[in-house]
Parts: structure tokens; sequence; C-alpha cells
């Protein structure tokens, strides 16, 4: 659920977003900033805790996704901890995460090289990757169109991208007990562990999300074929796919 040159900009005290306030432009952007930075030390230990491990196999089946060969240079956008970083080094690919919060990046635990920047602004070249993984980030993201645009710059023709993200389950029951769960007990688990008012935030934020069709008709639009969304574990995450044309 997280979401890379830094902006050299003050982080503003107290910039934390708020549940009943879903910032928009430059103010979501310093506040996803911070909210990282603060929950940075506990992420990956609410993770596993309010997904009962399934963020693990979800993130491996993103790295498949991929399907490129090992050797790949891939960007993890949004990289948090490395989690994602971790696993395209076991896959035998050379991955470097990027990510805007410097607290995510501190406590961060892979071998791969790091850089903290903003990923909507990528400081490579045009073409210049194999592939792009990225998790939790899109709902977090200033401008959705305007990274997916980023993402058709920087990737080869014929390389691949592959973005993890939430979702609510199609069955009626399933998203009821879904939103009951991601909206009323994750934000206690969160509040236990880490920062309440982060955790009170994060599921609001889905707010945020198009629908799966219209997130793969703007990859299609800046030049990306081939888009899939797949749904995982009876929906409560999807899976994007795509081929740079």
């Amino acid at each position: 659920m997280s979401p890379a040159p830094t902006s050299g900009r003050p982080l503003a005290t107290g910039a934390l977003p708020d549940a009943d306030h879903l910032p928009e432009g430059e103010e979501k952007v310093e506040a996803v900033r911070a909210l990282f930075d603060t929950i940075a030390p506990r992420y990956d230990l609410v993770n596993r805790i309010m997904t009962f491990r399934m963020d693990v196999r979800w993130r491996r089946r993103t790295v498949r996704a991929l399907d490129l060969p090992a050797g790949s240079r891939v960007l993890d956008l949004a990289c948090g901890t490395g989690d994602l970083c971790t696993e395209l080094v076991r896959s035998g690919h050379l991955p470097v995460g990027v990510d805007l919060s410097f607290g995510m990046l501190v406590a961060a635990r892979t071998r791969a090289p790091l850089v903290h920047a903003d990923i909507l602004r990528l400081p490579v070249p045009d073409g210049s990757v194999d592939g792009i993984t990225c998790g939790f980030a899109l709902r977090n993201l200033e401008e959705l169109p305007r990274f997916f645009a980023e993402l058709a710059r920087v990737v080869r023709p014929g390389g691949r991208i592959a973005i993890l993200e939430v979702a609510e389950p199609p069955n009626p029951v399933l998203r009821f007990g879904h939103g009951i769960y991601f909206g009323k007990v994750v934000p206690r688990i969160g509040g236990l562990l880490s920062d309440p008012a982060a955790y009170r935030y994060l599921p609001k934020s889905v707010s945020y999300l198009p629908s799966g069709d219209r997130m793969l008709g703007m990859l299609e639009q800046v030049g990306f074929t081939a888009a899939r969304h797949d749904l995982l574990s009876v929906g409560i995450a999807r899976l994007i796919t795509a081929t740079r044309s």
C-alpha cells in the first residue's frame, strides 16, 4: 500500500491526510509522503498481519507476471521497504527501487539499489528498462494518466509492466464482508501497531481508484498492448499487466 530527483521541498509538520478529507494535487503528494514516512518502521509487520501473509504470494505472482528473462532491468516503483525488489532479485532480475518516502527507503531490507525520487518524474532515459513493477501505490499518486505515460516513456518496446493493487470482490456477500474488514478491522490493527490516523485514511483512499477497465484504457492510450486486469484471492487484490508496443 505504499506508493521517487527529490522535490527538495520541506515537509510541513502535521501533513498526514485526514480520513474525512481526501487531498488532491500537491496537498496529496505531501500528505502521502508524510504518511509513509510515519508508518515505515512497522509497515511490513502490519501488512503481513492484515493480509494474513497473502501479500507475499501476491508479490511473487506479480514478478512471475512480468514474464521477462533473467537479467532484465526492472524498476520497482513506490518500492517501500523493498519486498518486490527482493522477489525480483530472487527471480534473477536486476531491480532498482524508487520511492517518494525517504522513511520507507531507510526502513528497506533489500540488496537492490534504491533511489529517492518522484515516480511521476523518473530520473531515467526513455526506453531504458525492460520492465516495471509497482505494488499498492496507484491510489496514492497525484495523477494516474501521467503515471501511465511515464511508464510508457521509460519501458522499452516489448517490455512489460506488472502493477499490484487492492480491489473489491465482485461477489456482493464477499464485498460486504471485505468492506467491514478493510474499513473497520484494518484501521484498528494499524492503529494498535502503527499510526491510527494513517490506517484510518488508507482504506478510504481506495475511492481514488478508477475501474479496472478504465485503467486498462489509460494504458492502451499511452502505448501499451495486451493489457489485463486479473483479480486475486476472490477479488481483494488485483494485478494489472501490459506490454509496451
